[in-house]
C-alpha cells in the first residue's frame, strides 16, 4: 500500500512565503518519478515541477526562481517551499509518485494567497 500525505498548506499574503510536505508511506528510493501538481477551481491541473527518479527537479516556467523542492530521505518526505506568493498561486497542492508502474496521489493541501 502507498500512501502520500501532503500537509503545510494555509492561507498566506502576496509576497509570503510556505513549506510544503509531502509524506510517503514507503522509502523515496522505491519510488519512480515524482512530482507536485496543483489545480485551481475550475482550471486544469498544472505541473509545478517534476522530480526525476534521481531526485532531479524540473521547474514550471511560472515557478522557476521562486519555488524549490527537496527531501528527506531520513523522513520519507519530499517538500516544496513557496517564496513570492502571488494571488494566482492560489490551489490545491498536492504530490503524486510513481511505485511499480503505477502513479498514486495524496488529497493535496490547499494554498490560498491572498490579503
Amino acid at each position: 500500500q502507498v500512501q502520500l500525505v501532503e500537509s503545510g498548506g494555509g492561507l498566506v499574503q502576496p509576497g509570503g512565503s510556505l513549506t510544503l510536505s509531502c509524506v510517503a508511506s514507503r522509502v523515496l528510493a522505491s519510488f519512480g518519478p515524482m512530482a507536485w501538481f496543483r489545480q485551481a477551481p475550475g482550471k486544469q491541473r498544472e505541473l509545478v515541477v517534476g522530480i526525476s527518479s534521481g531526485g532531479t527537479p524540473d521547474y514550471a516556467d511560472f515557478v522557476k526562481g521562486r519555488f524549490v523542492v527537496s527531501r528527506n530521505n531520513a523522513k520519507n518526505t519530499t517538500y516544496l517551499q513557496l517564496n513570492n506568493l502571488r494571488p494566482d498561486d492560489t490551489a490545491l497542492y498536492y504530490c503524486e509518485a510513481r511505485y511499480l508502474e503505477n502513479d498514486y496521489r495524496g488529497q493535496g493541501t490547499q494554498v490560498t494567497v491572498s490579503s
